[in-house]
């Protein structure tokens, strides 16, 4: 079967001649996956660490068995195959742009220099990429940190600004003078963040980013990515949808739910107008429970799963970054922070 379906992965360092092999030097855990971890154990760092280990020395990958989801991780080139059609060298410092759930991984250092509090894992290792593997060359200009972090979820803000231009060029043609109005579900996460700048840019007329907490609410206005910033738990539907509603003045055209927790489909499409788009980046994400949801609310809405890869993600997300003080202010506050 493929990787990512598979159980275990063989994870020898001998590679194929259309393979490459990446010393690791830091894993980025998915934040679904992560929040799981560390709520099974309490915070206790010790167990998480002790548990990533054993599920990576198990199944030859990082593969959640409870989210299904992995992460990312950085590293260098340590030797390309002469036949593998990815581009790279012995010597570039780079940035898996696959999951970890379908990338053979071997760590050799225990993980002893992570203390299971963070998503960020350092750590001294090796992986191998597939011929249809996906990789950036890390800037020199960014710290790779920073950089992992917004690889990492470059894909939620290629997708929404393509769904979000198809929506502004649609009424253009319609002659429809309405604003697109966008609602991003954890919107001063890392991919909430790229995504309501990625909006913006896009066209949207209107947008509100959706947070939790006060904090989250304050770091967001703060950051002026957002024109209005709403307080709701995510898993109350009709808290949700009434925070959206009333900022906006209506359901959302576009929904993009980026937060890490479960239960939030209902909420996210019931925030949604008839006729718009409901984008799904959680890996918390039960897409039975958003299917049949929608079946129930009698909503017409789009559904989209964000599958992590649009044509020319990374250097979006990376532009964004550095065009955006207000997203590089979070992300940085964030990494500070773990």
């Amino acid at each position: 079967m493929l990787p990512q379906a598979a159980w275990r992965l063989d994870a020898d360092p001998r590679i194929a001649a259309n393979e490459v092999r990446i010393r690791v030097e830091r894993l980025n855990l998915d934040a679904a996956s992560f929040r799981q971890l560390s709520e099974k154990h309490g915070g206790d760092g010790e167990k998480v660490r002790a548990e990533v280990l054993e599920i990576i020395s198990i199944r030859g990958k990082m593969q959640n068995p409870v989210t299904g989801s992995g992460g990312m991780l950085i590293g260098t080139v340590d030797e390309a195959g002469k036949r593998s059609p990815l581009g790279l060298r012995p010597g570039d410092r780079v940035a898996t742009l696959v999951s970890l759930t379908l990338t053979p991984l071997t760590i050799l250092d225990g993980l002893a220099r992570w203390d299971g509090r963070s998503e960020q894992v350092p750590c001294d290792g090796y992986a191998i990429l597939f011929a249809r593997s996906i990789a950036a060359v890390l800037p020199a200009d960014l710290h790779p940190e920073l950089s992992l972090a917004v690889l990492d979820v470059c894909g939620a803000p290629a997708l929404t600004a393509r769904v979000v231009a198809e929506q502004v060029a649609r009424r253009r043609r319609e002659e429809d003078p309405r604003p697109v109005t966008v609602a991003v579900i954890g919107g001063a996460g890392k991919s909430g963040s790229l995504s309501l700048a990625a909006a913006r840019r896009a066209g949207a007329g209107r947008t509100v980013g959706v947070v939790p907490v006060a904090g989250e609410r304050a770091a967001l206005e703060a950051a002026g990515l957002a024109d209005v910033v709403a307080l709701a738990d995510a898993r109350d539907p009709v808290g949700l949808s009434t925070a959206v509603t009333t900022a906006l003045g209506a359901p959302a055209d576009v929904t993009v739910v980026c937060v890490d927790v479960p239960g939030c489909e209902h909420g996210a499409v019931l925030a949604t107008e008839d006729g718009g788009t409901v984008i799904f980046f959680s890996m918390a994400t039960s897409f039975a429970a958003a299917a049949l949801g929608a079946e129930g609310l009698a909503a017409d809405v789009t559904m989209l799963v964000g599958n992590g890869y649009v044509p020319g993600h990374a250097e979006l997300a990376l532009d964004l970054l550095r065009g955006e003080p207000g997203v590089r202010r979070l992300f940085e506050a964030r990494l500070a922070a773990d």
